[in-house]
């Protein structure tokens, strides 16, 4: 008679924590996620090209951090050749710590420039206390960078606006200017001489925050725009937080949104031939004031009440 073997089964063992810097830790999930992002946003929208020279406009904020590191990291394995150069505009804020950004970047073997302009001084001169500082510090800071790239041989302006800055910025402009529009993956700037591009477009804020955490970038904390309590874009902010707290994925969803534009669902008269859809062959259709009845008389503006 065969004897039969005894099964004895053990209790799994109990998972040991794992150190988020380590390999296959969340830094590593991380950062391949959002290389994989990163890597089909530049796809999608074209934002790098062989031989291009990108300035990666380095504020020491998290994002920023973020989107040079993953962009060393998409350097090494990418399918073109591209030059990366960190910049960072120091703004001349009181108490702004001059080291860390030059010390960091020379820890990783960077090349960076460091560009001085007083805006500070500036924009606290201008900007009565206690009204929002954002639009003309903005304009200057983006008057700086895109003389620094025109003298320095740019083809592209990198910055580390994320997907949940375009969702904000599009609330902004509903909100406030009556229109439908976001911060693009890439644009042409108004003087037509230089390509911005956004290669976080479509990386959560959540995760950059979860990945500078692991990486232990430097930050600076803002001290200027950053402090101030009343900005609208704060408020948008708060609100999609809860939005985002009542309904998970309601900000992805807002931002695939973005992406997928039906104008002729919309009003827009630009965007869609409103005019010859369904148009018989006849004369053109009369003007506005005669729709509204006012055709004769002249008392009458054209257009809305």
């Amino acid at each position: 008679m065969t004897a039969m073997s005894a099964v004895i089964r053990l209790p799994d063992p109990v998972p040991r924590a794992r150190d988020p810097r380590a390999p296959g830790g969340v830094q590593d999930r991380l950062a391949r996620q959002l290389r994989r992002q990163v890597g089909q946003a530049i796809a999608d929208f074209g934002m790098i090209e062989a031989g291009d020279k990108v300035m990666v406009c380095l504020s020491g904020g998290k994002d920023s951090y973020t989107l040079l590191d993953i962009l060393l990291q998409l350097q090494k394995k990418a399918p073109v050749p591209f030059e990366l150069v960190a910049v960072n505009l120091d703004q001349k804020q009181p108490g702004f710590p001059e080291h860390v950004l030059p010390t960091y970047l020379a820890s990783i073997g960077v090349p960076f420039q460091i560009i001085e302009q007083d805006t500070y001084s500036v924009v606290s001169r201008v900007i009565p206390e206690g009204r929002t500082m954002c639009s003309l510090c903005s304009r200057l800071r983006r008057g700086a960078l895109y003389r620094h790239a025109a003298e320095h041989g740019f083809t592209k302006i990198a910055l580390g606006h994320h997907r949940d800055d375009s969702v904000a910025t599009f609330f902004l402009n509903l909100f406030h200017h009556a229109k439908l529009s976001a911060m693009p993956p890439k644009l042409r700037s108004d003087d037509g001489q230089h390509i911005v591009i956004r290669p976080l477009a479509y990386v959560s804020e959540a995760d950059i925050s979860a990945y500078a955490q692991a990486r232990a970038f430097p930050i600076i904390p803002c001290t200027l725009c950053g402090s101030q309590d009343t900005l609208q874009r704060r408020q948008v902010e708060q609100m999609l937080q809860q939005w985002e707290c009542d309904q998970p994925g309601r900000i992805d969803q807002i931002a695939r949104a973005l992406g997928n534009i039906h104008p002729s669902q919309l009003a827009d008269p630009a965007l869609f031939d409103f005019m010859a859809l369904g148009r018989a062959a006849a004369p053109p259709l009369p003007d506005p004031p005669a729709w509204a009845g006012t055709a004769h008389d002249p008392g009458d503006a054209p257009g809305p009440a």
